[in-house]
């Protein structure tokens, strides 16, 4: 996988559809009914995704911990 893959014609990414539909339990018409997008878009998405899980969820946590080390940082004290 290169780049982040998107939806065609949108800055959506697979990720983004994933975090959506997997993590926050949207359902597709809930997806595609938010972002203009057609229900084959989300199904090819997530298609996608469980065609290459592994490493669209290393990732994603790749993205979590970047984010929790930067907000660590942010909150520390300075000397």
């Amino acid at each position: 996988m290169v780049g982040n893959p998107r939806i065609a014609g949108h800055r959506i990414t697979v990720q983004d559809v994933v975090v959506w539909h997997e993590r926050q339990g949207w359902s597709v018409d809930q997806i595609a009914s938010e972002y203009d997008l057609s229900l084959a878009d989300v199904y090819a998405a997530l298609a996608y995704y469980f065609s290459h899980r592994e490493e669209i969820d290393r990732s994603l946590e790749e993205s979590r911990a970047f984010i929790v080390a930067s907000a660590a940082v942010r909150h520390t004290p300075a000397e």
